[in-house]
């Protein structure tokens, strides 16, 4: 039960918190991205055993996943390279074509999760993994390493 109650407050918090501004497209993707971290985190911990599979918290972890998808690539307009102690990858500007059919990738994968509607442990782990695999593959390619 904790798990699910972090996971709905992280969903909740608002993309645009205190302090920043939908036109800070930075700051907008930075949020979205905490999102997505709680939601795999939570995913992952019931992925492994960690946590008591929940179909409810499963479907929650997809969808996060799949709201910060669509329109992602909106958040990395020209002139959002650099500031905010952004890491996104020059690569993202440079391969605009690849990084568009990565979230695109990331869309349609999370999607197909959501309405596999996974009702048990096993059938999560595959929704999840499908899903959670496009978050490494885009930050090897599109993310400065730390």
């Amino acid at each position: 039960m904790k798990l699910k109650i972090m996971l709905a407050a992280a969903v909740l918090m608002s993309s645009t918190g205190p302090g920043m501004s939908a036109e800070d497209p930075i700051a907008v993707r930075k949020a979205i991205m905490k999102n997505v971290g709680a939601a795999t985190g939570a995913g992952a911990k019931m992925a492994k055993g960690e946590a008591e599979f929940s179909a409810a918290t499963a479907e929650l972890v997809l969808r996060t996943m799949n709201t910060a998808s669509l329109g992602f690539g909106e958040l990395f307009p020209a002139g959002s390279e650099t500031g905010g102690k952004s890491i996104a990858s020059p690569k993202i500007w440079e391969d605009r074509a690849g990084f568009n059919a990565a979230v695109a990738k990331f869309a349609s994968d999370t999607a197909a999760g959501i309405a596999a509607k996974p009702a048990d442990l096993d059938a999560f782990r595959a929704a999840f993994g499908a899903a959670a695999s496009n978050c490494n593959a885009c930050h090897k390619a599109y993310r400065i390493k730390q």
